[in-house]
C-alpha cells in the first residue's frame, strides 16, 4: 500500500495543469490569500476522499480476495489502464500550442471561493480515485497506516505548500523564479501529461495485476 500511495501522490503533486494555474494565482493581486484558498481546497479534497473510504471500512481493509478488496484492486486496474491510452493518446497526437488559460485574464479579480472551486475542478480525479482504492487496504489501528494516509495527503499537495511558503517568504524572489517555472512547464506540458500518465498508469496496472493474480 505506501509504496502505491508514494507512486499516486508523486504523480498528483508533479502534474503540470494545476501547478502552472497556482502559480497564476500567486502572481495574482491577493496572489498568497488566493495561493492559500487554492491549496486548502486541493488538501481538503484529498482528506474527504480518504475520510470516506475509512467511514466505509470502519479502518479496517477488507479480507484479501473477498468482494470488495477484489473491486478495489479493480478498479485501479481500471484506472491504471485508462491513464496508459490517454498517455498514449496524448503521445500519438500532433503537438498543439500552449496558451494561457481563459481565466487567466480575469485571476486579479478572483475571490478565494474561485480559487478553491479552480483547485477541485483541476485536481486529477483519476490518480485520487486510485489513492482511495489504495486507501481501502488500510488498516488504522496501526499507527504506519495512519502515517501513510497522511505522508499521502501531504505529498500530493507538497508542490503546493513549497510554492506557497516560498512566496510567502521571499515574494519578489518567488515571483520571478514561480513565473519561470510556468514557462517551463507550459513549454513541456505535453511531454509530463504523458510520461506521468505512462508512469503512473503502468505502475497501477502492474501493481493491480499482481494483487488480483496472486
Amino acid at each position: 500500500m505506501v509504496l502505491d500511495l508514494v507512486v499516486i501522490g508523486t504523480a498528483i503533486t508533479l502534474g503540470p495543469l494545476h501547478n502552472s494555474a497556482f502559480i497564476l494565482l500567486l502572481s495574482s493581486r491577493r496572489g498568497v490569500r488566493q495561493g492559500l484558498a487554492f491549496l486548502l481546497s486541493w488538501l481538503a479534497n484529498l482528506i474527504t476522499v480518504i475520510a470516506v473510504v475509512v467511514l466505509l471500512t470502519g479502518g479496517q481493509p477488507p479480507a484479501r480476495h473477498s468482494a470488495p478488496s477484489t473491486a478495489a484492486l479493480a478498479a485501479k486496474l481500471a484506472i491504471g489502464l485508462a491513464l496508459v491510452l490517454y498517455g498514449a493518446h496524448r503521445r500519438r497526437r500532433p503537438p498543439r500550442p500552449h496558451g494561457p488559460p481563459r481565466w487567466a485574464a480575469r485571476i486579479d479579480n478572483a475571490s478565494w471561493v474561485t480559487a478553491a472551486g479552480l483547485a477541485w475542478l483541476l485536481q486529477p480525479w483519476g490518480l485520487v480515485g486510485a489513492g482511495a482504492a489504495t486507501a481501502l487496504e488500510a488498516n488504522l489501528s496501526t499507527a504506519d497506516d495512519w502515517l501513510a494516509l497522511t505522508g499521502y495527503c501531504l505529498l500530493a499537495t507538497l508542490s503546493l505548500i513549497v510554492m506557497e511558503m516560498y512566496a510567502v517568504w521571499a515574494p519578489a524572489a518567488a515571483e520571478a523564479r514561480l513565473n519561470a517555472l510556468r514557462d517551463w512547464l507550459g513549454r513541456h506540458q505535453e511531454q509530463l501529461i504523458v510520461t506521468l500518465s505512462l508512469l503512473a498508469g503502468l505502475w497501477l496496472t502492474a501493481a493491480s495485476i499482481y494483487g488480483l493474480v496472486a
